[in-house]
């Protein structure tokens, strides 16, 4: 199994020889920005690595906005970063499922959803994340894929699970990817974060695996049962990604 981590966009390649990653995860912009993502001078050298790279959109991204100046520029952001993801070849862009307006109904989620993707050509897939919080988020409950799917499955997008955010949305981990598939048929990509918080709060706050509030069996227990890529967006203070990946190695060879 694939084990990386979410490191700096500056030297990537050199980032994952640093924590024995196979993998990694980077931003192509400013995550707090709407400015489009400039031309990587290491494209090729992305290409040529061999170590599958992939990438999280902004933050400010919400596709699902009931506000045309957050929603349009959302789509714009969303196109322009899986170009940019299409240039260096990478294997994926990740993006949070978004969250509607407090008096709409759930049905506007996908729609929106939908309209966004007929903009743009999926030249790299477009893997939706789960949310940890907020009460008309799209992609919150693990339930909410199932509709969500109806609309836009034919778009050929992925999953991306964080068990961090499962966790803090009070999901059930032990059923959480059984659930996940059964409503997607896929998941594509797991971020492994600890919580520092306890189930059930909301809060989106990661902790270095076995050092946070999830019990390590259900940490380990969603990564085997998904059998896909694994990233850790953990702290890296005094080499915490690297013994977050052996941590993770270690435990499913047992």
């Amino acid at each position: 199994m694939m084990i990386g981590a979410h490191v700096g966009s500056r030297q990537p390649i050199e980032a994952a020889a640093e924590r024995g990653a196979d993998l990694v995860q980077v931003f192509l912009s400013n995550p707090q920005s709407w400015k489009k993502p400039v031309p990587r001078a290491d494209a090729e050298q992305l290409k040529a690595s061999g170590i599958p790279v992939y990438v999280h959109s902004p933050y400010l991204v919400n596709i699902g906005s009931p506000n045309n100046r957050v929603r349009i520029p959302s789509r714009k952001i969303l196109a322009e970063t899986v170009e940019a993801a299409a240039a260096i070849g990478a294997a994926g862009v990740i993006i949070h499922g978004g969250h509607i307006g407090d008096d709409e109904g759930p049905e506007v989620g996908p729609d929106r959803w939908r309209k966004a993707l007929e903009t743009f050509d999926q030249s790299v897939p477009v893997l939706i994340e789960n949310t940890a919080g907020g009460g008309n988020a799209i992609a919150r409950e693990i339930d909410g894929y199932g509709p969500l799917w109806e609309v836009i499955g034919d778009f050929g997008v992925g999953v991306c699970l964080d068990t961090c955010h499962a966790w803090a949305a009070d999901e059930d981990l032990e059923t959480v990817v059984d659930r996940l598939v059964a409503a997607t048929g896929r998941i594509d990509l797991v971020h492994c974060n600890d919580s520092r918080d306890p189930r059930g709060s909301g809060r989106d706050r990661h902790a270095n695996l076995g050092a946070g509030e999830i019990p390590e069996d259900l940490l380990v227990g969603v990564v085997r049962r998904a059998g896909a890529p694994v990233i850790v967006e953990t702290p890296d203070d005094d080499g915490g990604q690297a013994a977050d990946i052996a941590w993770l190695r270690e435990r499913l060879a047992q």
